[in-house]
């Protein structure tokens, strides 16, 4: 029987939400669990997201599409809403690390605020990769990491509700 690795994907749910609104889709979260359980045999998929109280509906189908949920109390900052996960995603990933939790990983961000995480992974060959939700919006801060960026601009019609 062969030996199949765990792989835990770690997703910072408002930087995916934001690179694909910005290029004009609308993810389709059941065929986005889909696809990555299709493309990288997905053991456990974290989504990282600020706990804002009106949305539990959608809390509660992001649950039945595989996700779990790790939740940011979010505060309101001159009329924005503002939930930053990026150390509870951190923690979280380096946590599963040192427990074994999983073989390998992938991380789906372009935020530069984890550049540490990414260099830490990588040098303990436990990253599989970056999926990155905007070539372009992707921090100079993960270049030149030598590790494998899968970017996700010609992918978003896989797995989106509709596009601009």
């Amino acid at each position: 029987m062969e030996n199949v690795p765990r792989v835990n994907i770690y997703i910072d749910g408002n930087n995916l939400y934001r690179g694909a609104k910005e290029l004009g889709f609308e993810i389709d979260y059941k065929k986005f669990r889909h696809w990555l359980r299709q493309k990288y045999h997905t053991h456990q998929v974290y989504l990282f997201i600020g706990l804002v109280p009106n949305r539990v509906k959608f809390y509660e189908y992001l649950q039945e599409c595989g996700f779990i949920l790790v939740f940011k109390q979010t505060v309101s900052v001159g009329g924005s809403v503002k939930g930053n996960c990026d150390a509870e995603l951190v923690l979280k990933a380096t946590s599963d690390f040192y427990t074994k939790a999983f073989d390998k990983c992938l991380l789906v961000t372009g935020d530069g605020d984890f550049g540490c995480l990414v260099e830490f992974l990588a040098s303990n060959a436990s990253l599989s990769g970056l999926l990155a939700p905007d070539e372009k919006k992707r921090s100079i801060l993960l270049r030149n990491k030598n590790i494998e960026i899968t970017f996700l601009n010609d992918l978003y019609h896989k797995f989106s509700k509709r596009s601009a």
